[in-house]
């Protein structure tokens, strides 16, 4: 994740050197998680979620954005209407924070800050947007009355790293205000280069042949409500999880007179 943001604001050096029309602002929304404990609904936002952007406006219509998030996912089987996925039992939560860089375009010419930068002229349009992201996660969950990372556990016997790239990708509506002050909602979905947002993707490992790396490996494996042959199925076989952000944004748009020396 280091590396994106080095990347991304090494980028963004090159654009400041040109600057003419910036926006910067913050979000409030909520985030939520698609994967093997909810693999079938796109619209469960469970938790809040915040960040903060800044953004070129190059015309009416494109856009480059540097967004930082922040949220938390988490699922539970036992709140499912899936009998198999209440009868496994497994649950996480987790926090998420994400680093993007996104191009976003305007279905319509947008009036970004006021007629007086030339840019567009209208006070409402919808957008797309699409970018790379860098974040980071960590599993958890409640066993004995205590907080457990599961990355640790390895409950499926499978060494995976708590961050990852992502693709961003989404819609929203933009509508100027007055004058600098724009209102933004916006909806998006991150496909994840990691099947372990939840700590679960293959099948049950067999203990009696490895070694666990804790001694409750296996209590944290196999949470079933009818316990597991090893070799069974225990997660969706899905290659990637998905996260999502939904909310509102409130930004304001400048010119920069002077551009900075890099």
């Amino acid at each position: 994740m280091r590396r994106l943001i080095l990347i991304a604001l090494f980028s963004l050096s090159f654009t400041f050197a040109s600057a003419q029309t910036w926006e910067a602002g913050g979000f409030l929304g909520s985030s939520g998680y698609m994967g093997d404990i909810n693999p079938v609904k796109p619209f469960k936002f469970t938790d809040f979620a915040f960040g903060a952007q800044l953004k070129r406006n190059f015309d009416g219509y494109w856009s480059a954005k540097l967004a930082f998030m922040q949220g938390k996912l988490q699922g539970n089987d036992a709140n499912t209407s899936n009998l198999n996925q209440r009868q496994r039992n497994l649950n996480f939560y987790s926090p998420i924070s994400e680093l993007s860089l996104q191009v976003e375009f305007n279905l319509f010419k947008y009036l970004s800050g006021g007629d007086k930068y030339g840019y567009g002229s209208r006070k409402i349009s919808p957008y797309l947007f699409l970018g790379v992201a860098g974040f980071s996660f960590n599993p958890l969950t409640e066993f004995l009355g205590n907080e457990i990372e599961l990355i640790a556990v390895q409950t499926e016997d499978v060494a995976y790293k708590n961050n990852a790239i992502s693709v961003p990708y989404g819609t929203g509506v933009k509508y100027n205000i007055r004058g600098n002050l724009n209102l933004i909602g916006e909806i998006g979905y991150r496909t994840t280069f990691t099947d372990y947002l939840d700590d679960i993707s293959g099948r049950y490992p067999d203990f009696t042949v490895i070694t666990p790396k804790s001694p409750i490996s296996q209590q944290l494996s196999d949470r079933s409500v009818i316990a597991q042959i090893p070799g069974n199925q225990r997660g969706d076989f899905r290659p990637r999880d998905t996260y999502m952000f939904a909310g509102i944004s409130l930004t304001y748009t400048f010119v920069s007179s002077k551009c900075p020396t890099f």
